[in-house]
């Protein structure tokens, strides 16, 4: 696509930005690498692929969970994308723990003078049913906190279970969703439910994948409902009507296989086997063209190795452009590479995830590693005209730094407003619409600079020791979010992360 006339104003008051007019004639010129910055800024900001990549990944390429074709094909798509650019490129396999894809998935609600059929879509690693389907009573569990399961009692035993939600608005309310999902699991499970029903949390009745909270665990048929079917269906509980709920859900699922993540290379000059970790997730859920999640970040990082390349930089360090696969099951594409690598990990001196989307990158979250703020703030200054930002030191799971953060490992996430990331999460809305050109190109500036800064800047962060990611785990909620999103056990065990050395890990606050 050609450049907007602000677009290029835009990249013009960057380079301003990044190059400032010396005010004396004594006054220091910019350094080498401030000029190599800002001709990276200022390229980005302009006329590049990175909007036709991503139509491409979205359109042609479409929905790709790990495991279906269309992953298969985006791997090649991202390899092709590389190779073009003239950047090293390669797929490197890696393990995952469980195979899941819907092939189908239908509902039906009934009960005396009562009959409809609202749309379901299965939650990830729910289990199938018959081919007939399965039928039992539907009760509901109001928001499913004790209070509601205790008011159910025992005829929760056997029964799917409708759970009420709010509307999802912005990223906090999505956090929530997954803390609150874990509990009520929980609870769920433990009454013998035969399974779960969430009434929809996205505006328009969109259906959207949340995956079960025990993961490949999981026994039992679990489904998210379209809002409206499902307050209908709530309402008629409410009412004394009793309904039961029929569920075909038709599931491709399998035991362990092999998935690939692609990892583009620049090569450092002085300082090679030190690494720099830029990382974007290539997987997606299938019911929408994974735009926001989380194809808009792969093509930000497509197209800044490919300006990279295009204009001659050289790093100090390399630069490795990591397009993850098996985010959304687990991170299982990020923690992968952390087992293959393991033997590099004291030189990989930072690990960059970006992941929420195509609002305006406001900042970094530092993860619990406070000497990397002022490093941060350095290395955003050629861009500092898009800001302000702010840098949080604050750890959060979630996204592909967290097995860097639980190997020790320096680690960012790139944090941006909301825009329409939370109603369209997961989502059959979540296409190319969904983001504005205008910020991925300003986030693709940033990013950029601080690519740069981090792979030339002098200073670089001792890797942590286990016993120092232990004492972060005992001093915030990291225990808490890795609990809710089902890694805590593997990090406990020496699965995922530092190794045990010996002594059980603490436990999560």
């Amino acid at each position: 696509m050609s450049p907007s006339r602000p677009l290029l104003r835009l990249a013009a008051l960057s380079l301003a930005l990044a190059l400032p007019a010396p005010s004396r004639a004594d006054a220091p010129l910019p350094s080498a690498r401030e000029r190599e910055a800002a001709l990276l800024v200022g390229s980005v900001l302009g006329g590049t692929p990175m909007l036709e990549d991503l139509r491409s990944l979205v359109d042609e390429v479409g929905g790709r969970a790990t495991g279906s074709d269309a992953n298969t094909r985006s791997v090649e798509w991202a390899l092709e994308r590389f190779r073009a650019a003239g950047v090293t490129a390669r797929a490197e396999p890696f393990p995952m723990p469980a195979l899941w894809l819907e092939r189908g998935a239908t509902a039906s609600v009934q009960g005396p003078g009562v009959r409809f059929a609202p749309r379901v879509a299965a939650m990830p690693f729910s289990a199938a049913t018959s081919k007939g389907g399965l039928t039992a009573p539907l009760l509901e569990v109001g928001r499913g906190t004790e209070a509601d399961f205790q008011r159910v009692g025992a005829k929760a035993r056997g029964a799917f279970l409708l759970v009420e939600t709010d509307e999802l608005k912005d990223v906090d309310g999505l956090f929530r969703e997954y803390d609150e999902a874990a509990v009520i699991e929980s609870r769920a499970f433990a009454a013998g439910v035969a399974g779960v029903v969430y009434m929809g949390s996205r505006p328009g009745n969109q259906l959207y994948r949340h995956s079960v909270s025990v993961g490949p665990r999981n026994t039992r048929p679990m489904m998210v409902m379209e809002r409206d079917g499902a307050k209908r269906a709530l309402r008629l509980l409410r009412a004394g009507k009793a309904l039961s709920l029929t569920a075909a859900l038709d599931l491709r699922t399998g035991g362990p296989y092999e998935a690939r993540n692609v990892i583009g290379e620049i090569r450092g000059t002085t300082r090679p086997d030190e690494v720099v970790v830029l990382g974007a997730h290539l997987d997606s859920w299938d019911l929408g063209g994974g735009a926001l999640d989380n194809g808009a970040n792969v093509a930000m990082l497509l197209d800044l190795a490919r300006q990279m390349q295009r204009l001659g930089l050289k790093p100090a360090r390399t630069l490795r452009f990591a397009l993850w696969n098996g985010e959304e099951q687990g991170m299982y594409g990020s923690a992968g590479y952390a087992r293959t690598h393991a033997a590099e990990l004291d030189r990989h001196t930072l690990a960059l995830s970006v992941d929420i989307g195509c609002g305006r990158i406001t900042g970094f979250y530092t993860n619990g590693r406070a000497p990397l703020v002022p490093l941060v703030d350095r290395a955003l200054k050629p861009v500092e005209g898009l800001g302000p930002f702010t840098q949080l030191d604050v750890p959060v799971v979630g996204t592909d730094n967290f097995d860097f953060m639980m190997h020790g490992v320096a680690n960012l996430i790139a944090n941006q407003e909301p825009a329409t990331y939370g109603p369209n999460y997961h989502a059959r809305s979540d296409e190319f619409e969904q983001c504005d050109a205008r910020t991925l190109r300003a986030n693709a500036a940033v990013v950029g600079a601080l690519a740069w800064g981090f792979a030339t800047m002098d200073e670089k962060l001792p890797r942590q020791s286990r016993a120092e990611v232990e004492a972060l785990i005992r001093d915030t909620d990291l225990g808490q979010q890795m609990k809710a999103f089902n890694v805590w056990e593997e990090w406990a065990s020496g699965a995922r992360g530092h190794p045990l050395e010996g002594r059980p890990a603490p436990a999560p606050r």
